[in-house]
Order: C-alpha cells, then sequence, then structure tokens
C-alpha cells in the first residue's frame, strides 16, 4: 500500500485510537471496542479500512480474529515523512545559507 492510503485512513480520530490501543499488542475486535462510543460492527469497519491501508494485519486466533499493527505499512508511511522531513531540513539550510551570504555582503570593508 502507499502512503497516501494510509494517511487516509489515519485521517479518522476512532482509527488513530484504534492504533494506540493496537501498541500494546494484538487484541480482538471485542477488546479493541470497549470503552468506543461506537458500536462493535463500526469497530469492525474501521478495522477493516486500517487493514485496506496496509496498516493491520490480520491474524485467526480460533474462532476470533486478532488484529496487530504491520511493521511495513508503518515503514512505509515512516520513509515518506522522513522524506518530507529531509526536505524541510534542506530547504532551511539553503534558507539559512542564503541570510548568511546577504548578511556578510552587507558588512562594511574592514
Amino acid at each position: 500500500m502507499s502512503y497516501e492510503s494510509a494517511i487516509a485512513a489515519l485521517a479518522d480520530p476512532t482509527r488513530r485510537s484504534l492504533i494506540e490501543r493496537l501498541r500494546d499488542g494484538p487484541q480482538p475486535v471485542g477488546r479493541l471496542a470497549q470503552d468506543l462510543p461506537i458500536s462493535r460492527p463500526a469497530v469492525s469497519q474501521h478495522l477493516k479500512v486500517l487493514s485496506d491501508a496496509g496498516l493491520l494485519l490480520v491474524e485467526p486466533s480460533g474462532t476470533r480474529r486478532l488484529y496487530r499493527l504491520a511493521p511495513q505499512g508503518f515503514e512505509d508511511l515512516r520513509r515518506w515523512l522522513d522524506s518530507l522531513w529531509d526536505d524541510a531540513l534542506g530547504s532551511f539550510a539553503a534558507r539559512a545559507r542564503e541570510i548568511a551570504k546577504e548578511s556578510n555582503s552587507k558588512d562594511p570593508p574592514k
């Protein structure tokens, strides 16, 4: 999956909450749905969106399914964020060099 689908999936606060809950390890939908202000079927729909975006893996465990974070999906997202951060730092460094040049050209001769 792409980072675009991951970002779109994470735009929803309920989905971000589910991701936070899964940071502690694999969990079934019933446990994930506890204390959420939405129905269990709605939680299942959110989990499907996260899974389709490549952020979750679903593992059968007896008669239930366990959901866990998908490392590769988050790696793809992290790689994109890192490239964005690298671009921002590069732009900052280029601007700092421009300011330093402008400052040096305005200094009076010695």
